[in-house]
């Protein structure tokens, strides 16, 4: 793709990566196929090819970008189906962040919407403000289907996603490695999950130490910046970024950081990059691993009761697709005993996409329930998704428990079966699956 970029605009380092990625696209269309708001709309300014015209014609001329331009990227899930289709290799996230960065800093949006996207990264980021906000969001629960009917979609999406209360997680630093000391990790505490499903990250610690690893809870650390990017706030998660750099720092060395939210891995593997290169940014970069990749990489620990659970596995974008990561997760669940159902049209983003189901919510809706609909079509009795926002964005469409596969892991190696596995449903699955059993 040809580009008019003036020297003078390609001195400044993210214009200068933009240009390099804007012309590397051909405009096969094989991302097209793969794009959700494609798929959905028709549109093709709202594919990837379709937004990086329009983004590459925002930062030519500069200055103020049209309403136009502002709507069709503000409806990119940011999913990066298009970079896994992409056969010229585009860094279509370089284009993206820097087309919402653009946008934040150059047009003004309605008063409620600049309120929005004020509100999101300051609770959000903050899991006592979260903890608080959600006890609200369940008394006022009842309200929802009050404020589709008038409306107010996105109160309405927010409510939506409100779980139920679960308990504060632990709240010590070091958990130590059980058995012989293999290594040392550092688990990312994050901002959304510990408010909203703290049992994975206590799912996570009883796996990883049985596996022989301590686990680190770093202080200092905070949120990965994800949020704050989706948004166009640069400047805030790069701040962010900095912070858990200089926490992890301290508190190392590490064998490895781990998340538990596929989201934030994505984000974390990019610290090098947002950082400009800073040691300490591009160490803790390199050893950043979504802890399915973690377990994949050091073994599952043994395996003590095979349930035979059948289990619809939905693979998070920012998983598959930002840090491709495809076999593995299934894998590990097939060895610890789980019957693993592949979802139809796996590679289409759920609708969460960080903050997408809030800012976007009719769209957000349409994907969900086709991803409901394929995820029904499995017959699985159990969903297992691999980051918070995807378990939040499903379960209120589908009739089976949603768990973080961490979750499963953990209890098929000797923890706690997780809380949203009904006790008749393994019951149930014993009595089939046992010798003699009807077939």
């Amino acid at each position: 793709m040809q580009t008019t970029f003036t020297p003078a605009q390609l001195t400044d380092p993210e214009t200068a990566a933009s240009h390099a990625e804007i012309r590397k696209c051909v405009h096969c269309g094989f991302c097209t196929a793969t794009c959700p708001t494609y798929v959905l709309l028709g549109d093709e300014r709202d594919s990837p090819r379709g937004r990086i015209e329009l983004i590459k014609a925002m930062l030519e001329a500069g200055g103020a970008p049209s309403q136009e331009t502002v709507r069709h990227v503000d409806r990119c899930l940011s999913c990066l189906a298009c970079v896994t289709a992409c056969p010229s290799g585009v860094d279509y996230a370089q284009l993206i962040d820097h087309g919402r960065a653009h946008i934040e800093a150059n047009y003004r949006r309605p008063l409620i919407a600049r309120f929005l996207r004020w509100a999101i990264p300051h609770v959000m980021t903050r899991p006592r403000h979260l903890r608080f906000a959600l006890g609200l969001g369940r008394l006022a629960r009842p309200l929802e289907p009050v404020f589709t009917a008038i409306r107010l979609t996105t109160l309405a999406a927010l409510l939506r996603l409100v779980p139920a209360q679960v308990a504060a997680p632990d709240k010590r630093g070091t958990y130590p490695a059980e058995g012989a000391a293999r290594g040392r990790v550092a688990l990312l505490q994050g901002c959304v999950e510990p408010a909203m499903a703290p049992q994975v990250r206590a799912a996570a610690i009883r796996l990883i130490t049985r596996a022989g690893y301590e686990v680190v809870l770093a202080d200092g650390e905070g949120c990965c910046g994800a949020l704050s990017e989706h948004l166009g706030r640069t400047d805030e998660a790069r701040g962010f970024a900095a912070a858990n750099v200089r926490a992890w720092a301290k508190a190392g060395p590490f064998d490895a950081i781990v998340t538990t939210a596929a989201g934030c891995g994505t984000t974390l593997k990019a610290y090098g990059r947002r950082l400009d290169g800073d040691p300490d940014a591009v160490t803790a970069a390199a050893s950043a691993r979504d802890v399915l990749e973690f377990i994949g990489e050091v073994g599952l620990p043994p395996v003590t009761r095979a349930t035979g659970l059948s289990v619809a596995y939905h693979a998070p974008c920012s998983l598959q697709h930002g840090q491709q990561i495809k076999a593995g997760p299934a894998a590990l669940l097939a060895q610890a005993g789980f019957e693993v159902r592949p979802i139809a049209e796996g590679h289409l983003c759920c609708g969460s996409a960080g903050v997408y189901n809030i800012l976007q919510p009719a769209l957000a809706t349409r994907l969900r329930d086709r991803k409901a609909a394929n995820i029904a079509r499995t017959g699985a009795q159990v969903v297992a998704a691999g980051n918070v926002g995807c378990i939040a964005q499903i379960a209120p469409a589908v009739s089976a428990p949603v768990v973080h596969p961490v979750e499963l892991l953990d209890w098929a190696t000797g923890g706690p079966m997780p809380a949203s596995i009904p006790e008749s449903m393994t019951t149930l699955t014993a009595a089939l699956t046992a010798p003699g059993a009807p077939s």
